[in-house]
C-alpha cells in the first residue's frame, strides 16, 4: 500500500505534455487482437489499466513490447480465448475484449469485469448487441461465455448511448459478414478515435461521433502505427488543479475542442485561458467565483470524469454551486473526504450543494476511486498544511507519473509506503 504526502499552498506553474487518452488506448489495445499484423500505439500512458490490458493480451498469446512510451503488439500467435478472472476483476475495460476475441476465435470467456466502484455499469447492452450479431451467451458462476458459428451484421438499437457497448459492438462487427448499424450510439471522441484506428488497419466504419455508426464487414485487417487523441481528462485535471492552486500552466498535445465544456466553466470561474494549435494556457492569480451549476452529460456535455475535480474547485470559490451527476449514482464518495479538509458540501441524491470556503485544511483522506482520488490530490495541493492521500492505487489506474508532473509544476507531493 502506498500514499501521497502533500504540503499545500504552492502555486503550480510550467508545462505538461498530455498523453494519449486512457479511454482511447484501452479499446484500441483490445482491437489489436483482430489482426495478425504488428500494431504500434504511440504516446501511451504508463498506468495500471494499460499494464493490465497488456497482461491480458499476453495471456491470450499476443506478444507485446512497451518501450519509450510506445506499445507494440503482435497478435499472430494469439491462441487463447479465455480472459483470466484476476485480471478481468482489476480492469473494467477488459470487457472490450469480448468483441475482438469473439471475432478472432468465435468464442470467448471472461469473468465479470471490475474497475472503480462508481455505480451500476451493467454489461447487458454489450451482450444484447453481441446476440444480435449471432453470438450465443451463457452467464454462470461469475463468468460470461460466448460462442458463435459466425458473426453476421445486423441493425442494433442501444437503449442508451453506452460508450463501452458501442465500442464492443464495433469491435465484433468489423469482420462480420454484411453490414452492422448501431443506432443511438455513443458520440464520445474516443469512439471516433477507435473508428480512425480501425479504418487505418483496413476496416470500413463510418458515422462515429454521430448517433448512427455503420460497419461494413471485411475479411482481413492489417497493421499500422497510430497516435491516439490526447487525454481530455488528464488535461482537465491539470487545468483545474492550477485554477485551485493559482499559477499558470501550458498544456501541449492538448485538444481544446474536446474540453470546450470545461473551458467554458473555468472562464466563468474567472480563469484566463488562451488556445493556440495544440496548446492550452491557463492563468489564475486570484480567488475564483463559483459557477452556479455543473451537470454531467454524455459528450459534448460536461464529462463525468471531471466532475469530482470541478467540485473540489467549487469548494474554495466564492459563492454557491450545485453539482449534478447524471451518469453514475455513487460518484460522490469523495465528498466526505473533502469535508475532512473543511469543505462545506452536502450531497442529496445525485446533487452536491457546495458553499465555497476561503481555503481547505490539510487532512488524512482516502481515495475511493480514480477521479475522486485525483480531486483529493489537487484539493490537498491547494490546502493549508499537510495532507495524506491513502489508497492511491486507484489514482495509478489513470494518471501516469502524476506526482512527478505535479512536482515539476511546483507542487510539494511525494509517494510513500503506508
Amino acid at each position: 500500500m502506498e500514499k501521497y504526502i502533500i504540503n499545500g499552498e504552492n502555486k503550480l506553474s510550467g508545462t505538461v505534455e498530455v498523453q494519449s487518452a486512457k479511454n482511447s488506448v484501452l479499446p484500441i489495445l483490445a482491437a489489436t487482437v483482430l489482426t495478425d499484423e504488428k500494431v504500434t500505439i504511440c504516446n501511451v500512458p504508463e498506468i495500471t489499466d494499460v499494464r493490465n490490458m497488456i497482461r491480458i493480451l499476453n495471456c491470450l498469446g499476443c506478444r507485446s513490447v512497451f518501450s519509450g512510451g510506445n506499445v507494440t503488439i503482435e497478435s499472430s500467435c494469439a491462441d487463447c480465448y479465455e480472459i483470466p478472472r484476476e485480471l478481468a476483476h482489476e480492469l473494467r475495460s477488459s470487457v472490450f475484449l469480448l468483441g475482438s476475441v469473439i471475432s478472432r476465435f468465435h468464442k470467448a470467456k471472461i469473468a465479470y469485469p471490475g474497475g472503480c466502484d462508481i455505480g451500476l455499469r451493467p454489461v447487458d447492452l454489450h451482450l444484447t448487441g453481441l446476440k444480435k450479431l449471432g453470438v450465443r451467451i451463457k452467464e454462470d458462476n461469475g463468468y460470461i461465455s460466448c460462442e458463435c458459428d459466425k458473426l453476421t451484421g445486423n441493425e442494433i438499437m442501444l437503449d442508451c448511448p453506452s460508450v463501452g457497448a458501442t465500442e464492443n459492438i464495433m469491435l465484433a462487427a468489423v469482420k462480420a459478414e454484411g453490414i452492422t448499424t448501431i443506432e443511438n450510439a455513443a458520440r464520445e471522441p474516443e469512439i471516433e478515435d477507435l473508428q480512425k484506428f480501425l479504418n487505418r488497419i483496413g476496416a470500413k466504419v463510418s458515422g462515429a461521433g454521430t448517433g448512427t455508426i455503420v460497419i461494413r464487414g471485411v475479411e482481413k485487417l492489417g497493421g499500422c502505427s497510430y497516435l491516439p487523441i490526447s487525454d481530455r481528462i488528464e488535461a482537465g485535471t491539470y487545468l483545474i488543479g492550477t485554477a485551485m492552486c493559482g499559477g499558470e500552466i501550458t498544456l501541449t498535445h492538448a485538444n481544446a475542442e474536446l474540453l470546450s465544456s470545461l473551458l467554458h466553466k473555468l472562464r466563468e470561474n474567472g480563469c484566463k485561458i488562451r488556445i493556440k494549435d495544440d496548446k492550452i494556457y491557463l492563468k489564475n492569480d486570484r480567488r475564483l467565483v463559483s459557477v452556479k451549476s455543473v451537470e454531467t452529460q454524455p459528450y459534448p456535455g460536461f464529462p463525468t470524469d471531471l466532475q469530482a475535480q470541478m467540485t473540489a474547485l467549487c469548494c474554495i470559490c466564492s459563492g454557491n454551486s450545485i453539482i449534478t451527476e447524471n451518469l453514475f449514482e455513487t460518484r460522490f464518495k469523495y465528498a466526505p473526504e473533502l469535508r475532512k479538509m473543511g469543505a462545506d458540501i452536502t450531497v442529496i441524491g445525485r446533487n452536491a450543494f457546495v458553499h465555497g470556503v476561503p481555503k481547505l485544511k490539510g487532512a488524512t483522506v482516502v481515495a475511493h476511486d480514480l477521479r475522486g482520488g485525483a480531486a483529493l490530490v489537487i484539493a490537498a495541493l491547494s490546502a493549508e498544511g499537510r495532507s495524506e492521500i491513502l489508497d492511491i492505487s486507484h489514482i495509478d489506474r489513470g494518471y501516469s507519473g502524476f506526482e512527478y508532473k505535479l512536482r515539476a509544476l511546483g507542487g510539494d507531493i511525494v509517494r510513500a509506503s503506508v
